[in-house]
C-alpha cells in the first residue's frame, strides 16, 4: 500500500467522524465545485486543504487533526503534535509523513501475518 493510499483512508475516516452524508457532501464538493477528485487529494494536498478550511473555518483544525492522527496511526507511529504560536500546518505534517514513509510490515498486509 502506497502512503497516498494510506492518507486517503486516514482522509476517510476522518470524514466518516462526521457523518457518512457528510462525508459524501464534501467529497461531492470537492469533485463539483474544486474539480479535485477523491483519488487526487494526496496530490493536491495544499488546495485540498484550503477547501477543507473554507467550508469549516476554525474548525477545520479539528478535522486535520484527526486526520493526522490517524494518518500517523495507520503508518506506526505516534502523533507528534507540536503547538506553536504559528499554529497548526496541516501541509507540513502531511509533507513530513510522506518524507519519513511507511516502516515495512506496518500495513494491513503485515499485521494479517
Amino acid at each position: 500500500m502506497s502512503f497516498e493510499e494510506v492518507l486517503l483512508e486516514a482522509i476517510d475516516e476522518s470524514f466518516s467522524w462526521l457523518g457518512e452524508s457528510e462525508k459524501q457532501v464534501i467529497y461531492f464538493f470537492l469533485e463539483k465545485r474544486c474539480n479535485i477528485s477523491k483519488q487526487e487529494i494526496p496530490y493536491r494536498i495544499e488546495e485540498f486543504t484550503e477547501v477543507i478550511e473554507d467550508i469549516f473555518g476554525l474548525g477545520a483544525k479539528l478535522l486535520e487533526i484527526r486526520i493526522m492522527k490517524n494518518l500517523f496511526s495507520k503508518m506506526g507511529y505516534s502523533f507528534p503534535y507540536l503547538h506553536t504560536q504559528e499554529g497548526l500546518e496541516f501541509t507540513k505534517y502531511i509533507e513530513a509523513a510522506r518524507i519519513r514513509g511507511i516502516p515495512p510490515c506496518t500495513l494491513v498486509t503485515c499485521k494479517q501475518k
